[in-house]
């Protein structure tokens, strides 16, 4: 099948689905402004089943960029709607300099994007992935007492955390970013970090919801899991010792974060091989492809949303399948 590239021409997002008793999931990886390519992918994914995402998929997971994107799906918006938020706040972020103005403008994302809606206001399952700074251990934002592994007497949506305040600790990627305080429901005041600590890749805790909570048989459980593209490391454009020392220390926080997303989709392909999986993350390897989470040039971020378009492509008929 051709696929139609102006957007112009799309088919209006109306399409319905009755319930077959197949769980779909949807799992987001972390990466910064890499997140443009997520939105390619999901552009093309959106178009194919012809509705907003939230009406197709039952559990959508999310880590640091991925959770931004999770959870606005989950709150009912479209991919046109969030790549539009992303072309407005992402590079504002991005482009500041210290960690105290990158997590001052981060907050002020979360803030205008999600308002004060909490977890109560989602139209599908959710999970937006931290890590714990004390304890070294994830936490893991819901919105339904169905997702939980435990401790269902006392269960409260978000642990009773904004939206905005959960997506921001996911998004903490410290320490380029300052660690997150938030307080719950419970009166616990907890230091959160970015997700991508524990589990950049969310789609082994998603299918774990899946099988262990809500008791789907693993053979009724579909899962998409996105990445963010792989690309080659940038070179510092200064001969000054500090532009590449602060290079290093990006790029070491990238290598951390794509070993973990890496391990994390072997364990699942260990655990759960009889779970129908398909991954979308390609290996950009052209110099001109060169870019880290901190990317803030829109045009290069615009052309790594054009590289997820043409990830689907190369796989559309495939994820169709899984989907439909």
């Amino acid at each position: 099948m051709e696929r139609i590239t102006n957007d112009m021409a799309e088919a209006p997002l109306t399409r319905t689905y009755e319930p077959d008793g197949i769980c779909r999931i949807l799992a987001l990886d972390g990466g910064g402004a890499k997140g443009f390519y997520t939105l390619g992918v999901l552009k093309e994914v959106e178009a194919a089943l012809a509705c907003p995402l939230y009406r197709r998929f039952d559990i959508v997971f999310g880590t640091s960029t991925g959770a931004i994107i999770a959870a606005l799906i989950a709150l009912g918006h479209t991919i046109d709607e969030i790549h539009s938020l992303y072309k407005e706040h992402v590079p504002t972020v991005m482009r500041e300099r210290t960690a105290a103005t990158r997590t001052a403008a981060l907050a002020k994302l979360a803030s205008e994007v999600f308002g004060s809606h909490t977890f109560e206001d989602v139209k599908t399952g959710i999970g937006i992935v931290a890590s714990r700074w004390l304890t070294e251990r994830p936490m893991i934002f819901k919105a339904h007492v169905a997702q939980a592994h435990g401790l269902k007497g006392t269960f409260t949506p978000g642990f009773g955390v904004t939206i905005a305040d959960a997506v921001q600790a996911s998004c903490s990627a410290y320490p380029f970013f300052e660690r997150m305080h938030v307080t719950t429901s419970a009166g616990d005041c907890l230091e959160l970090i970015d997700g991508g600590y524990c589990a950049n890749n969310p789609s082994l805790y998603a299918i774990a919801d899946a099988v262990a909570a809500l008791k789907k048989d693993r053979e009724n459980i579909r899962v998409l899991n996105v990445g963010v593209g792989v690309y080659p490391e940038p070179r510092p454009t200064l001969g000054m010792w500090f532009a590449k020392r602060y290079l290093v220390s990006v790029q070491l926080l990238q290598k951390t974060l794509e070993i973990n997303t890496q391990s994390m989709d072997q364990l699942r392909s260990i655990l759960f091989k009889d779970v129908q999986t398909i991954r979308i993350s390609d290996t950009f390897e052209r110099p001109e492809m060169a870019t880290d989470l901190l990317e803030h040039n829109l045009k290069k971020l615009n052309i790594l949303r054009q590289r997820g378009r043409d990830s689907f492509a190369a796989r559309q008929q495939e994820v169709e399948r899984l989907l439909n």
